[in-house]
């Protein structure tokens, strides 16, 4: 029998993969930027252009391999691709020791 185990929602986490969290963040500005750059029809050589990056590390970073390209410099792409980003800071519930890095797109 197979057994299951319920996600904790990080992939990244259930793997132990180190830096579960940054890994996560990235993950999911990486999407976001491949979505951005799919509505906009633009291809990866028209996309490298605009980013500042190569067309193979702009690749690789949309087939999540990520780990050379800072959540800072994903950040800058979106910025880049005309979206707005906005870091808010706040504290934690009382219920946990530790503080939650989400991304939330609007």
């Amino acid at each position: 029998m197979i057994e299951i185990e319920q996600s904790s929602g990080n992939v990244y986490e259930d793997l132990s993969t180190p830096n579960a969290s940054e890994m996560r963040v990235k993950s999911q500005l990486a999407a976001k930027i491949g979505e951005i750059i799919k509505a906009r029809h633009l291809t990866q050589v028209q996309a490298s252009e605009i980013l500042g990056l190569s067309q193979p590390k702009l690749s690789e970073m949309l087939r999540g391999k990520f780990r050379g390209i800072s959540e800072a410099k994903m950040m800058e792409c979106l910025s880049l691709l005309g979206h707005d980003i906005q870091i808010v800071v706040k504290s934690a519930p009382r219920s946990r020791k530790e503080g939650l890095i989400e991304v939330v797109f609007s």
